[in-house]
Protein backbone atom coordinates (compact mmCIF):
# COMPACT_ATOMS: atom_id res chain seq x y z
CA UNK A 1 0.00 0.00 0.00
CA UNK A 2 1.54 3.59 -1.05
CA UNK A 3 2.18 6.25 1.01
CA UNK A 4 -1.47 8.28 1.28
CA UNK A 5 -3.45 5.17 0.59
CA UNK A 6 -4.07 3.99 4.44
CA UNK A 7 -8.39 3.98 5.44
CA UNK A 8 -6.87 5.66 8.68
CA UNK A 9 -5.88 9.16 7.49
CA UNK A 10 -3.60 10.10 10.66
CA UNK A 11 -1.39 7.09 9.89
CA UNK A 12 -0.60 8.86 6.54
CA UNK A 13 0.04 12.24 8.52
CA UNK A 14 2.57 10.31 10.77
CA UNK A 15 4.42 8.72 7.91
CA UNK A 16 4.72 11.38 6.12
CA UNK A 17 5.75 13.45 8.88
CA UNK A 18 8.45 10.77 9.68
CA UNK A 19 9.22 11.58 6.36
CA UNK A 20 9.57 14.85 6.86
CA UNK A 21 11.69 14.58 9.85
CA UNK A 22 14.67 12.06 8.10
CA UNK A 23 14.65 14.60 5.25
CA UNK A 24 15.07 17.75 8.02
CA UNK A 25 17.76 15.75 9.81
CA UNK A 26 19.48 15.47 6.20
CA UNK A 27 19.04 19.22 5.51
CA UNK A 28 20.81 20.10 9.00
CA UNK A 29 23.85 17.38 8.70
CA UNK A 30 24.58 18.25 5.00
CA UNK A 31 24.67 21.97 5.92
CA UNK A 32 26.79 21.22 9.19
CA UNK A 33 29.08 19.27 6.86
CA UNK A 34 29.08 22.24 4.53
CA UNK A 35 30.20 24.91 7.26
CA UNK A 36 32.89 22.72 8.39
CA UNK A 37 34.35 22.39 5.22
CA UNK A 38 34.10 26.34 4.50
CA UNK A 39 35.42 26.69 8.12
CA UNK A 40 38.90 24.77 6.93
CA UNK A 41 39.12 26.53 3.90
CA UNK A 42 38.38 29.89 5.48
CA UNK A 43 40.34 29.29 8.14
CA UNK A 44 37.46 30.76 10.07
CA UNK A 45 37.37 29.52 13.91
CA UNK A 46 34.10 31.39 15.11
CA UNK A 47 32.32 29.74 11.99
CA UNK A 48 33.79 26.05 13.14
CA UNK A 49 32.21 26.97 16.72
CA UNK A 50 29.25 27.64 15.87
CA UNK A 51 28.79 24.29 13.85
CA UNK A 52 30.14 22.64 16.53
CA UNK A 53 27.34 24.04 19.04
CA UNK A 54 24.66 23.27 16.15
CA UNK A 55 25.40 19.51 16.54
CA UNK A 56 22.88 19.37 19.22
CA UNK A 57 20.05 20.07 16.47
CA UNK A 58 20.84 16.56 14.77
CA UNK A 59 21.18 14.68 18.40
CA UNK A 60 17.09 16.45 19.10
CA UNK A 61 15.58 15.57 16.15
CA UNK A 62 17.34 12.06 16.01
CA UNK A 63 15.25 11.41 19.28
CA UNK A 64 12.31 12.70 17.97
CA UNK A 65 12.52 9.63 15.30
CA UNK A 66 13.42 7.53 17.82
CA UNK A 67 9.59 8.66 19.56
CA UNK A 68 8.24 8.60 16.75
CA UNK A 69 9.35 5.04 15.25
CA UNK A 70 8.71 3.50 18.58
CA UNK A 71 5.11 5.24 18.51
CA UNK A 72 3.94 4.37 15.36
CA UNK A 73 5.23 0.27 15.84
CA UNK A 74 3.08 0.00 18.74
CA UNK A 75 -0.52 1.58 17.98
CA UNK A 76 -0.01 1.32 14.45
CA UNK A 77 1.66 -2.23 13.97
CA UNK A 78 2.43 -2.15 10.25
CA UNK A 79 3.53 -4.30 7.99
CA UNK A 80 5.32 -4.75 4.73
CA UNK A 81 6.88 -2.12 3.13
CA UNK A 82 4.91 0.49 5.63
CA UNK A 83 7.46 -1.75 7.97
CA UNK A 84 10.38 -1.52 5.80
CA UNK A 85 10.45 2.13 5.78
CA UNK A 86 9.33 2.50 9.84
CA UNK A 87 12.25 0.37 10.71
CA UNK A 88 14.94 1.89 7.65
CA UNK A 89 14.10 5.28 9.20
CA UNK A 90 15.58 4.78 12.83
CA UNK A 91 18.95 3.30 10.43
CA UNK A 92 18.65 6.49 8.48
CA UNK A 93 18.51 8.35 11.29
CA UNK A 94 21.55 6.73 13.05
CA UNK A 95 23.20 7.39 10.00
CA UNK A 96 22.36 11.02 9.75
CA UNK A 97 23.33 11.50 13.33
CA UNK A 98 26.89 9.77 12.67
CA UNK A 99 27.49 12.14 9.90
CA UNK A 100 26.32 15.50 12.50
CA UNK A 101 29.01 13.98 14.90
CA UNK A 102 31.98 13.37 12.28
CA UNK A 103 31.37 17.44 10.92
CA UNK A 104 31.40 18.72 14.47
CA UNK A 105 34.69 16.53 14.98
CA UNK A 106 35.89 17.96 11.09
CA UNK A 107 35.20 21.74 13.18
CA UNK A 108 36.83 20.66 16.03
CA UNK A 109 40.18 20.12 13.80
CA UNK A 110 39.49 23.43 11.78
CA UNK A 111 39.58 25.42 14.98
CA UNK A 112 43.27 23.97 15.64
CA UNK A 113 43.86 24.55 12.21
CA UNK A 114 43.38 28.09 12.20
CA UNK A 115 45.66 28.70 14.99
CA UNK A 116 48.67 27.16 12.99
CA UNK A 117 50.75 27.81 9.81
CA UNK A 118 48.85 26.88 6.28
CA UNK A 119 49.98 23.71 4.54
CA UNK A 120 49.94 22.85 0.90
CA UNK A 121 48.29 19.34 1.42
CA UNK A 122 45.41 21.38 3.08
CA UNK A 123 44.39 21.81 -1.05
CA UNK A 124 43.05 18.33 -1.10
CA UNK A 125 41.00 18.41 1.71
CA UNK A 126 38.58 20.72 0.06
CA UNK A 127 38.24 18.57 -2.86
CA UNK A 128 37.30 15.19 -0.85
CA UNK A 129 34.76 17.42 0.42
CA UNK A 130 33.34 18.63 -2.13
CA UNK A 131 32.93 14.73 -3.45
CA UNK A 132 30.88 13.78 -0.08
CA UNK A 133 28.92 17.05 -0.16
CA UNK A 134 27.62 16.00 -3.56
CA UNK A 135 27.29 11.81 -2.07
CA UNK A 136 24.79 13.62 0.52
CA UNK A 137 23.00 15.22 -1.50
CA UNK A 138 22.50 12.73 -3.69
CA UNK A 139 21.32 10.31 -1.00
CA UNK A 140 18.74 12.76 0.38
CA UNK A 141 17.12 12.94 -2.79
CA UNK A 142 17.13 9.24 -3.53
CA UNK A 143 15.64 8.59 -0.27
CA UNK A 144 12.81 11.60 -0.47
CA UNK A 145 12.21 10.15 -4.14
CA UNK A 146 12.34 6.96 -3.55
CA UNK A 147 14.94 6.30 -5.94
CA UNK A 148 16.79 3.01 -5.95
CA UNK A 149 18.46 4.07 -9.14
CA UNK A 150 20.20 7.28 -7.75
CA UNK A 151 21.22 5.11 -4.08
CA UNK A 152 22.69 2.86 -6.36
CA UNK A 153 25.12 5.52 -7.89
CA UNK A 154 26.03 6.99 -4.54
CA UNK A 155 26.79 3.31 -3.50
CA UNK A 156 29.16 3.11 -6.21
CA UNK A 157 30.96 6.00 -5.75
CA UNK A 158 32.39 5.58 -2.32
CA UNK A 159 35.20 3.88 -3.95
CA UNK A 160 36.13 7.19 -5.14
CA UNK A 161 36.32 8.64 -1.82
CA UNK A 162 38.29 6.06 -0.57
CA UNK A 163 40.92 6.64 -3.62
CA UNK A 164 40.94 10.51 -2.80
CA UNK A 165 41.73 9.18 0.95
CA UNK A 166 44.72 7.21 -0.02
CA UNK A 167 46.08 9.36 -2.02
CA UNK A 168 45.84 12.33 0.77
CA UNK A 169 47.03 10.01 3.36
CA UNK A 170 50.06 9.40 1.03
CA UNK A 171 51.06 13.08 0.62
CA UNK A 172 50.38 13.92 3.65
CA UNK A 173 52.72 11.06 5.19
CA UNK A 174 55.15 12.70 3.27
CA UNK A 175 54.99 16.36 4.09
CA UNK A 176 55.40 14.78 8.15
CA UNK A 177 58.83 13.09 6.55
CA UNK A 178 59.78 15.73 5.29
CA UNK A 179 59.35 18.64 8.09
CA UNK A 180 58.96 17.85 11.90
CA UNK A 181 57.25 20.99 11.84
CA UNK A 182 54.51 20.10 9.56
CA UNK A 183 53.45 16.89 12.06
CA UNK A 184 50.90 18.87 13.97
CA UNK A 185 49.29 20.10 11.55
CA UNK A 186 49.34 16.95 9.12
CA UNK A 187 48.02 14.70 12.07
CA UNK A 188 44.90 17.36 12.36
CA UNK A 189 45.06 17.27 8.51
CA UNK A 190 44.78 13.06 8.49
CA UNK A 191 42.00 13.10 11.42
CA UNK A 192 40.13 15.12 8.69
CA UNK A 193 40.32 13.70 6.57
CA UNK A 194 39.43 10.09 8.03
CA UNK A 195 36.44 11.85 8.93
CA UNK A 196 35.48 12.82 5.70
CA UNK A 197 36.03 9.48 4.43
CA UNK A 198 34.06 7.97 7.47
CA UNK A 199 31.11 10.76 6.28
CA UNK A 200 31.17 9.42 2.60
CA UNK A 201 30.52 5.09 4.21
CA UNK A 202 27.60 6.33 6.22
CA UNK A 203 25.61 8.22 3.07
CA UNK A 204 26.84 4.65 1.32
CA UNK A 205 24.84 3.03 4.10
CA UNK A 206 21.69 5.19 3.54
CA UNK A 207 21.92 4.72 0.03
CA UNK A 208 22.09 0.82 1.18
CA UNK A 209 18.85 1.52 3.07
CA UNK A 210 16.94 3.28 0.61
CA UNK A 211 17.62 0.53 -1.93
CA UNK A 212 16.19 -1.75 0.65
CA UNK A 213 13.09 0.43 1.63
CA UNK A 214 12.45 0.18 -2.74
CA UNK A 215 12.69 -3.11 -3.24
CA UNK A 216 12.70 -5.01 0.05
CA UNK A 217 15.98 -6.90 -0.53
CA UNK A 218 19.40 -6.10 0.35
CA UNK A 219 22.12 -5.20 -2.37
CA UNK A 220 23.31 -8.63 -3.70
CA UNK A 221 27.27 -7.74 -4.26
CA UNK A 222 29.33 -6.42 -2.24
CA UNK A 223 30.59 -3.20 -1.68
CA UNK A 224 33.39 -1.71 -3.30
CA UNK A 225 35.62 -0.38 -0.79
CA UNK A 226 39.28 1.55 -1.98
CA UNK A 227 40.68 1.98 1.38
CA UNK A 228 43.97 0.64 1.51
CA UNK A 229 45.62 3.46 3.96
CA UNK A 230 45.99 0.69 6.54
CA UNK A 231 48.94 -0.85 4.52
CA UNK A 232 50.44 2.50 3.44
CA UNK A 233 54.47 2.24 4.31
CA UNK A 234 56.91 5.15 3.90
CA UNK A 235 60.33 4.14 3.80
CA UNK A 236 63.08 6.38 5.19
CA UNK A 237 64.31 6.35 1.14
CA UNK A 238 60.80 8.13 0.43
CA UNK A 239 61.81 11.14 2.42
CA UNK A 240 61.73 14.20 0.09
CA UNK A 241 60.50 11.97 -2.90
CA UNK A 242 57.50 13.90 -3.40
CA UNK A 243 53.79 13.81 -2.05
CA UNK A 244 52.70 11.09 -4.23
CA UNK A 245 55.57 8.02 -3.69
CA UNK A 246 54.81 5.48 -1.01
CA UNK A 247 54.67 1.57 -0.91
CA UNK A 248 52.19 -0.87 -0.19
CA UNK A 249 52.67 -3.37 1.68
CA UNK A 250 51.83 -6.99 0.23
Amino acid sequence: MARGDHTVKSYDEELKQLHEDILRMGGIAESQFASAMQAISKRDADMAAETVRNDNKIDELNHVVDQRVVNMLALRQPMASDLREIVSSLKIAVDIERIGDYSANIAKRAIAMAELRPIKPISGIPRMGLLVQRLIKDVLDSYHNRDAEKAMKVWARDEEVDDMYNSLFRETLTYMMEDPRNITPCTHLLFIAKNIERIGDHATNIAETVYFVVHGSRIDVSRPKGDSSSFIVLTPEDRGAGPIKGKLES
